[in-house]
């Protein structure tokens, strides 16, 4: 069978590097295989593969930039997010959730709160204790969306399986 295959978004170099400082910081590093990511798609067939990059490329290719705004620390009982609002990706994702519906999971038909994980699966006190210490002073930032990207999940680090910059 073939791997499932993940879609997230690449950010501008300077948000990437800010998000993943972040993750380094606190995902403990046995569970950190992976850079700072926002996940479009969980579970894409993989036997698709080809057919998923072309509608990627094509849609890409035609899809400026999207701009997001890192807006508030979100608390996740067992770790940390930051959430992201951005309508451009919120338009994005629900055209490529109209396309793929036949292949989504039940964890990909579920509602799209865009964010990216800097915690998880920490004790709950651990990830109260960032929550509270990120919260109160945090300050909003714009990033950038700069392609999307494709990758394979053999259930270790994801294996890159596509790049698809946007055309803006």
């Amino acid at each position: 069978m073939d791997a499932p295959l993940i879609l997230s978004l690449g950010f501008d170099q300077e948000s990437f590097a800010r998000l993943d400082a972040l993750r380094q910081t606190h995902f403990p590093p046995e569970r950190n295989l992976i850079p700072a990511h926002l996940t479009l798609f969980h579970a894409l067939p993989g036997a698709s593969a080809v057919a998923i990059s072309a509608h990627l490329a094509a849609c890409a290719a035609a899809t400026p930039a999207p701009r997001l705004r890192f807006v508030k620390p979100r608390f996740l009982g067992r770790g940390v997010a930051l959430d992201a609002e951005s309508p451009a990706l919120l338009a994005l994702r629900r055209s490529l959730a109209a396309t793929w519906a036949a292949w989504l999971t039940p964890q990909d038909r579920q509602g799209f709160r865009p964010h990216v994980t800097i915690q998880n699966k920490v004790a709950p006190e651990a990830a109260r204790g960032l929550f509270d210490r990120l919260a109160p002073g945090f300050m909003p930032w714009k990033a950038r969306g700069e392609a999307l990207l494709l990758w394979h999940y053999r259930g270790g680090p994801w294996e890159a399986a596509g790049r698809f910059p946007f055309n803006g």
